[in-house]
């Protein structure tokens, strides 16, 4: 369906819907399992970001929060997609592996030749990964390493890396609880025990329906690059369930969302001046092919400099990134500073003051109180 809104659409206003899918803006979700439920799946390849990605998500909640739910099982971190870390619902993973991996392998089959791992290789492996963690036993990468060393395995430079990912992309192994900030390797269906199954076309038509719900408004060709699915089986899925969804466009684009979020239109969107201080990696950002709708162009070396692939921490107000920010990391000490943009005028002082907030509540999901 289309909507039929007197508001007039801007970037702006796309960035604010998309909060507010995405639980940063109004209550937001009840709890950690729910919050990772809604978003879908949520980019984790830096643990500290995506705690904190969820913490922000479920109002007073603690990074012990997020860290229990990983140790009890309730959400999982493992490579779902793009053969990159994300976090999602522990029944969502399996069908979605169904869906990505084929591809996912066939596209790391030249890497794979470089490092010299055959299939023989990656069976030999699977059967000394199972017989170190299955009936329950855990174990460090390191510990796994070592085991697949002593098989005759060489796990030199990247070779032990992959050996791992493509044992998750597989359905073999899966991370598991905490130790530190590294988690420890286990068997997939010791430690997940209630799967979905869903066939291909009935898969994709809900991964994109439930990322156009979480995500939206966004376009097709966000979901085929958030996904890593063609953009044929994307268009296919959306003609399945585009009723389920309402139509807005911007200079010529369909920007897809659920009804719920473009309810929010009717009155006017909320979040105009809200200010928020969000993890590197945040699906915000992160979460779109198409990201200049949130991040002037001209600032997008300053989320991601020298291209380096590391996304630093963003401030975001009325919609738009507008700034970074650098905090602590661990649980004590250290300040939370905003760094803007625009270096001249820095913060207004109502930014400034919501600022401080958002800092605040860090401090207190760290465990480390309110004073800088």
């Amino acid at each position: 369906m289309t909507a039929a809104t007197g508001t007039r659409l801007s970037p702006g206003i796309i960035g604010r819907l998309r909060l507010a899918a995405q639980g940063l803006l109004g209550p937001g979700f009840q709890n950690v399992p729910d919050a990772v439920r809604r978003m879908t799946a949520m980019q984790a390849q830096d643990l500290p970001s995506v705690l904190w990605a969820v913490g922000q998500r479920v109002p007073g909640s603690r990074v012990d929060d997020v860290r229990a739910a990983l140790d009890r099982g309730e959400i999982v971190r493992s490579w779902p997609m793009r053969g990159t870390l994300h976090v999602l619902a522990p029944e969502d993973l399996k069908w979605m592996l169904a869906i990505t991996s084929g591809r996912l392998i066939r596209g790391l089959a030249g890497r794979h030749r470089e490092l010299e791992i055959s299939a023989a290789d990656l069976d030999a492996a699977a059967d000394t990964a199972l017989q170190l963690v299955s009936g329950g036993a855990a174990a460090s990468r390191t510990e796994l390493f070592q085991a697949l060393e002593r098989a005759g395995q060489s796990t030199a430079g990247q070779r032990g890396i992959h050996l791992l990912g493509a044992l998750c992309q597989r359905g073999l192994l899966v991370q598991g609880p905490l130790a530190g900030n590294q988690q420890l390797i286990v068997a997939f269906d010791d430690w997940i025990t209630g799967s979905r199954t869903l066939d291909r076309s009935e898969g994709i038509a809900e991964w994109l329906l439930r990322y156009f719900r979480s995500h939206g408004p966004a376009t097709e060709r966000d979901f085929a690059w958030w996904s890593g699915l063609p953009l044929t089986e994307t268009r296919a899925a959306l003609a399945q369930v585009k009723d389920q969804l309402v139509e807005l466009r911007l200079d010529g684009t369909s920007y897809w969302l659920s009804p719920e979020t473009a309810s929010l239109l009717d009155d006017g969107v909320p979040g105009q001046r809200t200010v928020l201080a969000l993890p590197g990696f945040d699906e915000f950002l992160l979460g779109y092919a198409d990201r200049s709708l949130v991040l002037p162009a001209q600032h997008a070396d300053r989320i991601v400099p020298g291209g380096n692939g590391v996304f630093k921490k963003t401030i975001v107000a009325g919609g738009g990134v507008i700034g970074t920010w650098a905090g602590p990391a661990g649980r004590r000490g250290g300040g939370v500073v905003p760094e803007p943009f625009d270096a001249v005028n820095g913060l207004r002082p109502a930014a400034q003051k919501s600022f401080e907030l958002q800092a605040a509540k860090y401090r207190r999901y760290l465990g480390a109180g309110t004073d800088s």
